[in-house]
């Protein structure tokens, strides 16, 4: 017969039988406890690569460049890639011929990063570009980690060419102050996809500290609000940089040397392939993006959507340059060192090493035609000295030409040095242990002497200052639809269109057209008419009826 467990009113099973139930029951709960965790209660790792398991990645680290040959032993391809991108030349031939680009253009913020190579490639996409050597076809001093480190520990420190920290060093020299190394070898087991930090790293702070240059990208995107920015909004959509700027190939679109100003183009949907600029309002809104309001749609032809949607820049509590005078450098205090001038509020507006410094917070954007044509005063151009501001460079558009739209842009006003004889641009060499360096010794015949000659520039030997403009497009710090502008901002006698020519803004004091207010009184006296004789014609026939 065979065996079979008992009820209470059954013969109880045998002690081997009791033997053999305890040893599986006991079986069972071995196997239990040492069965493998549930896969769905562990992290899921997004990357298909652990990069702390690589062998090649166990090391210890000396150099950026040794990180970098590692990375290439499975991403064959990053360099040569990189090697083709605007990161890693630092250059851009624009569709008019000009050669554009950081290598060649000068700013009004640092001016030019030639003769400071050291301190500027700080942020550079590689290792070691401290003059007109670099060797720009060396896979090995691409830095990857710059943009890959998701640690927040990878740093570059300036002056060292865009090397890393390895040991603990004095910088700069006869400061006093040591920069500790960084741990390669950790940071490069952490490497992930791009996130605003590294983005931000450079790009916050670019033209020298935080929001100076840009005015709408500074270190508060870093972990914003909805109010500040409704695509970043750590807490809401949380926007990489490269949500937008979706990159191939290490090629990053969205180029401030020639921008979209206006798309024709519908939505991008996912899985097709587009050649339009994926970075433009449109690629993801479409042409018709007022659903609730659709009359808003008739603006677009004619407005930038920035223009309404970014009411104001420097909006995160981090102010912008303004206004920027070089002329007014150099000065001591009555210590004898260089003076610094800080306001009410503690922000730094005055450096014997840089001038005075005009900040703005929440400011207003200017509004002008763009058509994305971009044209730059470059080294060897002439420039005057006159009651007209040089322009650095020139945003092209027109009311006329169907390609421009009204943008918001950031107006950068400064004085800077320039050959009064030659009457080109200077080049200032600003940074650096030399005595040479402006920041060193303070003498801009000497300082200006060193740059142009670094670019193989003819100096007279005389420095002057004239006034200078450059103009930024403002793009982020995009603003919740409630924040946007509204109709009497801009549809106003004073609005904030009221320097904009070539267009008829009703309600705008210069738009005020008495033919053409009168036709249209008439027009609407004569639909009153219509109406009326209408409504008292069809009285009369009604009553005829009956």
């Amino acid at each position: 017969m065979a065996a079979r467990f008992c009820s209470r009113n059954e013969r109880p099973i045998t002690r081997a039988g009791s033997f053999i139930a305890a040893a599986t029951a006991a079986m069972l709960v071995a196997s239990v406890a040492h069965a493998a965790p549930d896969p769905a209660s562990e992290p899921l790792l997004k990357s298909t690569s652990d990069h702390t398991k690589f062998k090649l990645l166990q090391r210890e680290f000396d150099s950026g460049p040794e990180v970098t040959k590692a990375c290439l032993s499975c991403h064959t391809e990053a360099a040569k890639q990189l090697h083709r991108t605007q990161h890693w030349k630092w250059e851009f031939l624009n569709p008019d011929g000009q050669r554009l680009g950081k290598k060649h253009v000068i700013n009004n913020f640092c001016t030019s990063v030639a003769s400071n190579y050291a301190s500027c490639t700080t942020c550079h996409v590689g290792y070691g570009w401290k003059d007109d050597k670099f060797d720009f076809t060396s896979e090995a001093n691409v830095d990857c980690l710059i943009c890959h480190d998701s640690t927040g520990n990878y740093r570059k420190q300036p002056g060292l060419a865009g090397n890393v920290v390895t040991k603990p060093m004095e910088i700069p020299p006869g400061s006093g102050n040591i920069a500790k190394p960084i741990d390669l070898k950790k940071i490069a087991q952490a490497v992930a996809k791009t996130s605003r930090d590294n983005c931000g790293a450079c790009h916050f702070f670019g033209g020298g500290g935080d929001g100076v240059k840009h005015g709408d990208m500074d270190s508060s995107l870093a972990s914003p609000d909805k109010a500040l920015d409704v695509h970043m909004d750590a807490t809401g959509s949380n926007f990489a940089c490269a949500t937008c700027h979706m990159t191939e190939g290490h090629q990053v679109p969205g180029s401030r040397y020639a921008p979209t100003a206006q798309d024709k183009g519908s939505a991008h949907l996912r899985g097709k392939e587009y050649t339009t600029n994926p970075t433009t309002c449109q690629s993801c809104h479409g042409q018709a993006p007022h659903k609730a309001n659709a009359k808003l749609d008739d603006h677009t032809d004619k407005v930038a959507c920035q223009t309404c949607h970014i009411p104001a820049y420097a909006r995160g509590g981090v102010p912008t340059k303004l206004s920027w005078d070089w002329s007014t450098a150099g000065k001591m205090g009555s210590d004898g060192k260089p003076l610094t001038v800080k306001d009410a509020r503690g922000r730094i507006i005055y450096t014997a090493a840089k001038g005075d410094f005009v900040l703005g917070e929440n400011v207003v954007p200017d509004y002008m035609w763009f058509n994305g044509k971009v044209k730059y005063t470059l080294r060897g151009d002439k420039v005057e000295k006159g009651d007209q501001p040089t322009l650095i460079n020139h945003f092209e558009g027109s009311p006329e030409d169907g390609k421009s739209l009204i943008w918001p842009v950031k107006v950068m006003r400064g004085k800077q040095a320039y050959d009064p004889e030659n009457k080109t641009l200077a080049v200032l060499h600003m940074a650096g242990n030399d005595d040479t360096a402006f920041w060193t010794n303070f003498n801009w015949e000497r300082a200006v002497a060193v740059g142009m000659a670094s670019v193989g520039a003819p100096f007279s030997g005389k420095v002057d200052f004239l006034a200078t403009e450059s103009t930024w497009p403002i793009t982020h710090m995009v603003a919740p639809a409630k924040d946007a502008l509204r109709c009497r901002d801009c549809h106003a006698s004073g609005g904030r269109l009221e320097k904009v020519t070539g267009i008829y803004i009703p309600g705008r004091a210069g738009d005020h057209a008495i033919w053409l207010e009168a036709a249209g009184w008439a027009i609407a006296a004569l639909s009153l008419l219509g109406a009326l004789g209408h409504g008292l014609a069809r009285l009369i026939v009604s009553k005829r009826k009956k």
